[in-house]
C-alpha cells in the first residue's frame, strides 16, 4: 500500500526538496495535499507531475489565477480549514515547511490528521511548541525534527535517553559574513547577507544566518524539543558545516553527527525512517574531517548569540518576541528600510522596554495570542525605529 502523504508549503526549499524524493519513488508514495501562499505556477506543476489531488493556495489572488487552469479531477481550496474535508482518515506523514509564523496554524491543525509530522518551521515550534506537544500527545502523533541540527540530535538519541545528556554543541558556519569584520557589518548589502557559502536558503533564513539569529533559534528549539536547559546546549562554529551535532553523555562517551551539507538527507530521513531505503551521497570527507575548525562564536561580532544568556528555562513569551520581532526587522531590513546592524541593535532595545520586559514573563496561550502578539510587536517596532 502506498505511503499518503502531505506537504504544506511544497513551493519552498524544503518542499522542493521533498517533491523530488518523492518523484523518484512514485509507486511506493501517494501525495494527497499540496499547499503554497503564492506559487501557484510551482504547485501546479508539481500536481501535475505528481499526480496530486487536492491543493491549497492561501493567497486570494493566486487562488483565483489557479482556479482558472485546467484543473480535471484536482480540488483547490484557499484555507486550512479544509483539512477536514480532504482527510477522512490518518495519512502518513506530513511535511511542515511554511515559513514563518503563519505555518503554525496549520501545523497544529493538521498533526491529527497524520500519523507522523516533520517541521521544519522554526517559528512554529519556538512559538506554539506547547500547543504542537499537547496535540502529538492527543492524537498519538509521532514528531521528526527537520532542520539538520535537530534531526542530528534526533538521531544521535536513538537507543539513548535525554537524562544521559551532558552537553549538546549546535554547529554554525558563521553564514556570510564569517569572514567580514565588524567594523564592515553596517554597510552590509542585502546581497552579501543572503550569500550563504554552503547552503541554498531563502532570504529571511540567510539573514538569520549572517545575524547568527538562526542559532538562537536552533538552541531555542533544542531546548523545547529534547526537553533540556538551556545551560546543556551551547553553539560552535563551524565554516564546512560537515559537523551538525556534537553530543556529551554523562557517561563520558561523545557522538559527532557528520553528513554532507545537503538537506535532502534530513529529510529523506523523516521520511523513510527505519526502512532502510538507499540515498546517493558523497564519500566521506576526509580532509574536512581532518580539519574540522570548530571554535567557540566570537560574540561581539556576532551579537545576537549574548541573547540565549536572557533566555529563561521556565516557559515564557521571550522567546515568542524574539522570533516575532526578529521576523520584522529582517523584513524592514530587505524592505531597504534598516540598515544590516539594526537588525540585532533594535531587537535588544526592543526586549529591555518595560512594556515588552512585563509581556515577555507571561506564558504562552494559545494561537490567536500568539497571533495578537505578533500584531503587536510588529506595530511596536514600526512605531520606535521606523518612522
Amino acid at each position: 500500500m502506498k505511503k499518503k502523504i502531505a506537504i504544506l508549503g511544497s513551493t519552498g526549499t524544503i518542499g522542493k526538496t521533498l517533491v523530488e524524493i518523492i518523484k523518484k519513488d512514485k509507486k511506493n508514495l501517494n501525495v494527497v495535499l499540496l499547499t503554497a501562499d503564492k506559487n501557484y505556477q510551482e504547485i501546479f506543476k508539481q500536481a501535475k507531475i505528481l499526480n496530486v489531488k487536492n491543493l491549497i493556495i492561501t493567497n486570494e489572488k493566486s487562488f483565483k489565477e489557479l482556479k482558472k487552469k485546467r484543473l480535471d479531477k484536482i480540488n483547490i481550496f484557499n484555507n486550512y480549514n479544509s483539512f477536514n474535508n480532504i482527510f477522512k482518515k490518518k495519512i502518513d506523514y506530513v511535511m511542515s515547511s511554511i515559513s514563518g509564523i503563519h505555518g503554525l496554524e496549520p501545523t497544529i491543525k493538521i498533526i491529527k490528521h497524520t500519523k507522523k509530522i516533520a517541521i521544519a518551521n522554526k517559528e512554529a515550534i519556538i512559538c506554539g511548541w506547547h500547543l504542537i506537544e499537547k496535540d502529538l500527545k492527543k492524537f498519538k502523533t509521532t514528531f521528526v525534527p527537520v532542520d539538520s541540527e535537530h534531526f542530528s540530535i534526533f538521531y544521535a538519541l536513538k537507543g539513548n535517553k535525554i537524562s544521559n545528556i551532558n552537553k549538546i554543541f549546535l554547529t554554525a558556519s558563521g553564514g556570510p559574513l564569517n569572514n567580514v569584520s565588524k567594523a564592515k557589518f553596517k554597510n552590509v548589502k542585502i546581497s552579501e547577507a543572503i550569500k550563504h557559502p554552503n547552503w541554498k536558503m531563502g532570504k529571511k533564513i540567510s539573514v538569520d544566518s549572517a545575524t547568527m539569529m538562526n542559532k538562537v533559534f536552533e538552541v531555542m528549539e533544542a531546548k523545547k524539543i529534547f526537553n533540556l536547559n538551556y545551560n546543556q546546549l551551547d553553539v560552535l562554529v563551524h565554516p564546512s558545516s560537515y559537523v551538525h551535532a556534537i553530543l556529551k553523555f554523562k557517561d563520558g562517551m561523545i557522538k559527532i553527527i557528520v553528513h554532507d551539507t545537503n538537506m535532502k538527507i534530513p529529510i529523506f530521513n523523516s521520511l523513510y525512517d527505519s526502512q532502510h531505503k538507499i540515498i546517493k551521497t558523497d564519500k566521506i570527507d576526509l580532509k574536512k574531517l581532518n580539519f574540522l575548525n570548530l571554535r567557540k562564536v566570537d560574540v561581539n561580532k556576532f551579537s545576537s548569540i549574548k541573547l540565549i544568556k536572557r533566555l529563561q528555562n521556565k516557559e515564557s513569551l521571550l522567546e515568542t518576541i524574539i522570533v516575532l520581532a526578529n521576523d520584522e526587522l529582517v523584513n524592514l531590513f530587505l524592505l531597504k528600510k534598516i540598515n544590516f546592524t539594526d537588525i540585532t541593535t533594535h531587537l535588544q532595545k526592543l526586549i529591555n522596554m518595560k512594556e515588552i520586559l512585563s509581556l515577555s514573563q507571561k506564558k504562552p496561550g494559545n494561537i490567536n495570542s500568539i497571533i495578537s502578539l505578533n500584531k503587536i510587536v510588529r506595530i511596536k517596532i514600526n512605531k520606535l525605529f521606523y518612522k
